[in-house]
């Protein structure tokens, strides 16, 4: 179990996130299609994996824009958005956005927050994810896990972006 803060608040989630140097916990996603994409959908590249509760919040909205602009410069890298959101609100988002350099997934029908460590266990956003950034290499070994301490902070892109080069 992991402590983060809510404005200041402690909360916490149902484990800890995968260690660097481990092999990424395989998943199961929901796209825009109401399709499921798997970890295995993406094997060969790079994965930058941003997992944050809702994108109906500013903090959220600015992870997507952020890695939808930064990624572009990493070779072989593919930006998986991941949240708690319904796919329809995901495309919504992304297509009002113009953000075409993500895959937005669903965690919704998933393991996948319980997997990562990420379920939230109390509080107010009780049963959403917390606020993350895993990034795996082209064999799904974790290169950087970062459980942003804060859910209303922004993750460290710039380490996020020099661990997927």
């Amino acid at each position: 179990m992991a402590t983060i803060t809510l404005k200041g608040n402690p909360i916490h989630t149902n484990g800890e996130l995968p260690a660097v140097g481990t092999k990424a916990p395989a998943f199961a996603l929901v796209d825009n299609a109401l399709g499921e994409k798997t970890l295995a959908d993406f094997a060969g590249k790079k994965k930058i994996l941003t997992i944050n509760p809702s994108y109906d919040t500013a903090v959220c909205q600015a992870a997507a824009r952020k890695f939808n602009e930064k990624a572009a410069s990493v070779p072989n890298a593919v930006v998986l958005v991941v949240s708690s959101d319904l796919p329809f609100a995901q495309k919504r988002f992304c297509t009002t956005e113009g953000i075409e350099g993500v895959v937005s997934l669903s965690s919704f029908r998933s393991g996948f927050p319980k997997d990562y460590g990420l379920l939230i266990q109390d509080g107010p956003l009780r049963g959403l994810t917390a606020r993350a950034v895993v990034v795996l290499d082209e064999n799904d070994t974790v290169v950087h896990a970062q459980l942003v301490p804060e859910i209303a902070q922004e993750p460290d892109y710039d380490a996020a972006l020099a661990a997927a080069k």
